[in-house]
């Protein structure tokens, strides 16, 4: 894995003797659950997913937002839910991650979002199609002190680009990274650390050292080759591409494709971290897209009494016992990048 020092010396800055002692309670109590298989948890989650809208300007195939297939309703985060789950975590939380399902910069406040937990000493990152990027809204991100941008470009061409990412402009990527490398250098400002993520599918693979070429051209900080989760894999599919070290699936003798990784009934995820919809529902896990592992709902419950409570520890207690039973697990696939 790429390390790039200054984004790792920017998430270091976030720790306090509260967020290490929290992680150290966090961390302990994993490794009890492991050997034990008693769910008990002690701390809070020091990673957490809070979604700022559902909704999408593209209409990527592989992706609820872009299918418009959610069963869940389409909306926006509310400024007093989110300033809720912040102010109840600022002292154990350092990782936020404002990105669920859906583009963040359709939510009209959302930078107002990332201010909020900047000014709490957090670190912030989110995932974007940079469409809307402009020069205006560039400047705004880099003061807004937003930590990590990851930007989606998954072609070198647009033929290539919009073959996944339907009815995307590849050139609106390439102008929104522009504009956000010009105000980072312009405001002599470290972040956002901008990171390339390329999707690896069929289509777009044979453009990889492409894409090496022009992150070098435009200076971004670091490139990340993301393999695809695929929702229909075992008789193979036209997305998974054949250089199998970008796959998260391995072909069988029979025909049948598998994961490449054997999934045991452990996850760390389910000690270190959770995810809040919109809505304010309380998921395990970015897996759970459509959010049918509700644990609990942030308006009507704190989310110390969420993480704490019966239905969580029975989550965690099914996931221990018998992982391979809860439905989003049998597709999980951690591990999808190859940094460069």
């Amino acid at each position: 894995m790429y390390i790039n020092l200054r984004d790792s010396y920017q998430l270091a800055s976030k720790l306090t003797y509260k967020r290490i002692k929290n992680a150290f309670k966090i961390y302990r109590s994993f490794q009890k659950a492991r050997k034990s298989k008693n769910p008990e948890i002690e701390g809070l989650p020091i990673s957490l997913s809070i979604e700022p809208t559902t909704a999408c300007n593209l209409r990527c195939p592989e992706c609820p937002s872009g299918l418009r297939s959610f069963t869940r309703p389409t909306g926006r985060l509310q400024l007093d839910l989110y300033k809720k789950v912040i102010d109840e975590l600022k002292d154990t939380l350092f990782y936020l991650i404002l990105y669920f399902q859906g583009e963040p910069y359709l939510h009209q406040q959302f930078l107002e979002l990332v201010q909020y937990a900047a000014e709490q000493n957090i670190y912030t990152a989110t995932s974007t199609n940079a469409h809307f990027l402009d020069d205006e809204l560039a400047k705004k991100t880099v003061e807004s002190g937003l930590d990590r941008l990851i930007i989606s470009i998954d072609g070198a061409t647009q033929e290539t680009y919009e073959a996944y990412r339907k009815t995307g402009k590849l050139e609106k990527v390439l102008e929104g990274t522009r504009n956000i490398l010009k105000w980072k250098k312009a405001l002599n400002s470290p972040t956002p650390n901008v990171v390339w993520q390329f999707l690896v599918v069929k289509p777009n693979e044979h453009e990889i050292p492409e894409i090496k070429r022009m992150a070098r051209k435009y200076g971004v900080d670091q490139v990340a080759f993301k393999t695809a989760q695929i929702y229909d894999f075992e008789n193979g599919n036209e997305l998974i591409p054949t250089n199998l070290k970008y796959s998260r699936y391995k072909p069988e003798n029979n025909g049948k494709w598998s994961l490449k990784h054997q999934i045991d009934d452990e996850c760390w995820k389910m000690w270190h971290s959770a995810v809040i919809t919109w809505d304010g529902k309380v998921v395990p896990c970015c897996f759970d897209k459509d959010a049918q592992y509700v644990m609990g709902q942030m308006s009507e419950n704190s989310f110390k009494d969420i993480w704490n409570s019966e239905s969580y520890r029975d989550f965690r207690k099914t996931l221990l016992d018998d992982r391979n039973s809860i439905e989003m697990c049998r597709n999980c696939t951690e591990g999808g990048k190859v940094w460069v």
